[in-house]
């Protein structure tokens, strides 16, 4: 879309709230994979995200007004994903909600900027999308560097030097499709070869599982590190057996234990809920992000974007239920960051 195309039809929002004319919910736009390489993590943020707004409906919503989450696929590709956002501006979304990945976020970053949309927790913790720091973004998830940091502290303190990195590298204008699962046979015999302590990988679950099989089958014995986007139900239900060891950085409180309340609250839910609803990361991440949004919209005491924002901004070293929130200046709540290894057998252990 051009520019002044674009303008055009922003001008034409209305600068406070938004709402579905049929059904007057407050509607929230999402752009996320339902197909593709990346499609559980779409599915499952988008499931527990609605765990929560359910919940919250059939109590007769916020401030009088139900929310209504629109879900559209794009498969993890950055076209379909501005395609998408070009969709939900022209029906005057209230808000932009769980985009999931960084190529898909940046791509629509030009148009979140230009409307001034509030552009909610964003399933990547990149900081292409955190610096500048934009006062309509908002994100609830730690930082790429955050989880890294502790990676790399902790290859330390096991004595382990040596480390490679496997990186996507298919500029993600594709997605790569299922055609990623392919794509790492060179990466795996250079890799191999070096013969390093640990290899860190920062991918989709899919190309990340085929690395991991492919270099073992190579004869490699050393460590799998992982960070938070490669979804660790999907990258475990990937590689069932072969999982055993992998280690993944987390970004949310472990989820199949009550301990903490507000994990506690979830599994409430995915109980109540029965059917597809099932315990994991990402589906938390959906719930709470969902929990942090309403509290925003509560806080802000009335429906309308920049009250939302207010709301949001008053979140300050906040105990959300034995999750510490911090809306700072940067806009990022949560810098909570733990390290989980898998199983196998499709369990998890911190």
């Amino acid at each position: 879309m051009k520019r002044r195309t674009m303008l055009s039809l922003l001008a034409s929002l209305p600068a406070a709230t938004a709402f579905s004319k049929e059904s007057g919910n407050l509607v929230l736009g999402q752009s996320a994979p339902n197909t593709g390489p990346s499609a559980q993590l779409g599915i499952q943020l988008n499931r527990g995200a609605r765990l929560y707004f359910d919940k919250i409906n059939a109590a007769g919503g916020v401030n009088g007004q139900k929310i209504e989450l629109r879900m559209l696929d794009d498969g993890y590709e950055p076209v379909r994903a501005k395609a998408n956002t070009e969709s939900f501006l022209k029906d005057d979304v209230f808000a932009l909600f769980g985009y999931v990945g960084t190529p898909t976020s940046v791509a629509c970053l030009p148009m979140v900027k230009d409307s001034g949309i509030p552009f909610f927790g964003p399933f990547t913790g990149a900081m292409a999308l955190r610096q500048p720091v934009l006062k309509n973004v908002f994100h609830v998830r730690a930082s790429y560097d955050d989880e890294t940091a502790l990676i790399v502290n902790q290859l330390h303190n096991l004595g382990l030097s040596k480390i490679a990195v496997f990186k996507q590298n298919d500029a993600y204008g594709q997605a790569g499709l299922d055609g990623t699962t392919v794509n790492v046979a060179e990466a795996v015999k250079t890799i191999v070869a070096a013969q390093p302590d640990g290899v860190v990988q920062i991918g989709s679950y899919k190309a990340c599982a085929a690395f991991v099989r492919q270099a073992r089958a190579a004869g490699y014995g050393g460590q799998f590190f992982n960070v938070s986007f490669v979804g660790t139900k999907a990258l475990s239900d990937e590689l069932k057996s072969e999982a055993l060891g992998v280690v993944v950085s987390q970004v949310m409180p472990y989820p199949f234990s009550p301990a903490v309340p507000i994990v506690r609250d979830y599994l409430d839910a995915v109980k109540a809920a029965g059917g597809d609803a099932t315990a994991n990361y990402s589906s938390l991440e959906g719930y709470i992000d969902a929990r942090v949004f309403v509290e925003g919209l509560r806080r802000g005491r009335a429906n309308t974007r920049e009250g939302l924002a207010s709301g949001l901004e008053s979140l300050q070293h906040y105990d959300f239920d034995g999750l510490n929130l911090n809306f700072t200046r940067d806009h990022v709540a949560s810098h909570f960051v733990e390290l989980s290894m898998l199983t196998g057998d499709g369990g998890v252990r911190r």
